[in-house]
């Protein structure tokens, strides 16, 4: 069997675990008499559905409990049935080291699954607990409780690294019962809500049809903005994983799958509005020959809402042209949409400012942009410094001291 980890997930992991300072606050919280969720799951699962015993539902208790040992995962699990007609299934991670882990299954999902389809499922489930998925997320929650915003980028990464973190999962569901029509039926019962005893489902066909649906986000017609990848990627990944001889190819092929999830947009645009950011203020900045940390900050700031990983996408351009992909983003962009031009000069203009310093080479650079580049009459830019100054500039402590 193949290893069921993607790199990028495990890199986004720790780095998102890290850049939340998890092991500190982990150990803040285990002293702690906060509730992390734990006493709330597990409140609510024994109060308002069934906890699958032996005595009491034999049948599913022998096939979740196989699954666990096919896994072999040797952590204390406690399953549980829920009366709902969503077909869904989720996994919580336990809060103490001595509390079971809890995974819960609705009564929708039982109903319109096979024993084998179940198998997956719950495999599915058992995969997030092996991977810690759910103990990340638990940290994420805490920081950033649903009515906190997060940063930009770490909003990006980290629902790359649910994806990511689905496809992981959806490997151990195939790892508990390795057939790869078993796991595919599986999501579509989930995705349709439809039972295949009652249509003429070829399973053959759309694994096929799967494939013509992937090329439609492969060419950038769609995004992925939710928290799970879209089916069409799930359904080849898993594909994938069935089909690949080595590691190295299923690293290779999947390398063209992963991609579909690294978009952030996709129009013309919005492609040169991002080399445009980086080319921009990698100008500005070395103006003066001295590009400081806020100004980096800044112009990572700005790339975030185009690129998935900025610092890498910045670090590749300053190996290029800088000057003539600049140049050659200005004339597309303005060729699709001329009235960008102000708010194209004010960010090179708020780039100058944010280091709460300017000088003679900046302010020369920006009349020589504005008037060779963009068109402005000198007053006309002496104007836009002015209103800039006036509305954002506030003197550095360093230049007080």
């Amino acid at each position: 069997m193949l290893n069921p980890h993607i790199e990028l997930e495990q890199i986004l992991s720790s780095q998102i675990y890290d850049a939340l300072h998890g092991r500190i606050v982990e150990g803040i919280l285990a002293q702690s008499s906060m509730d992390q969720g734990g006493d709330y799951w597990k409140n609510v699962m024994e109060g308002h559905s069934f906890k699958v015993e032996k005595r009491l539902m034999s049948h599913l208790y022998d096939l979740f409990y196989d699954v666990k040992a096919k896994l072999g995962f040797e952590e204390d699990v406690d399953f549980y049935i829920t009366g709902d007609s969503s077909v869904n299934a989720f996994a919580v991670a336990s809060s103490k080291k001595d509390e079971p882990h809890i995974i819960n299954v609705n009564s929708g999902l039982i109903d319109l699954m096979t024993d084998d389809e179940l198998r997956f499922v719950v495999g599915h489930e058992i995969g997030h607990l092996m991977n810690k998925d759910t103990e990340l997320l638990k940290l994420i929650y805490f920081i950033f409780p649903p009515n906190v915003n997060q940063p930009l980028v770490l909003q990006y990464k980290i629902r790359l690294w649910q994806q990511l973190s689905e496809l992981v999962a959806d490997r151990y569901g195939y790892m508990a019962i390795p057939d790869l029509e078993v796991c595919v039926s599986a999501f579509f019962k989930m995705a349709s809500g439809l039972d295949l005893s009652k249509i003429d489902m070829q399973m053959d066909v759309f694994i096929e049809e799967n494939l013509k649906h992937l090329e439609y986000f492969k060419e950038g017609q769609g995004l992925n903005n939710a928290n799970h990848p879209v089916n069409p990627v799930r359904v080849q990944s898993l594909n994938l994983f069935a089909g690949c001889a080595s590691d190295e190819e299923l690293q290779e092929k999947m390398a063209e799958v992963i991609e579909i999830l690294l978009k952030l947009r996709n129009s013309p645009i919005d492609y040169f509005t991002g080399y445009y950011i980086a080319t921009a203020g990698l100008m500005v900045a070395a103006a003066d020959e001295n590009i400081t940390d806020k100004e980096l900050e800044h112009i990572l700031g700005n790339l975030s809402s185009y690129q998935m990983f900025p610092r890498k996408f910045l670090d590749n351009v300053c190996e290029q042209n800088v000057q003539e992909i600049f140049m050659d983003c200005v004339k597309n962009i303005l060729e699709i949409n001329p009235g960008m031009r102000d708010s194209l000069f004010d960010y090179m203009i708020g780039l100058v400012l944010t280091d709460r310093m300017f000088n003679d080479k900046e302010v020369e650079f920006l009349f020589g942009v504005g008037e060779n580049i963009y068109g402005y009459t000198k007053k006309e830019i002496a104007d836009k410094l002015a209103s800039a100054i006036q509305a954002n500039f506030v003197p550095s402590f360093e230049s007080l001291c």
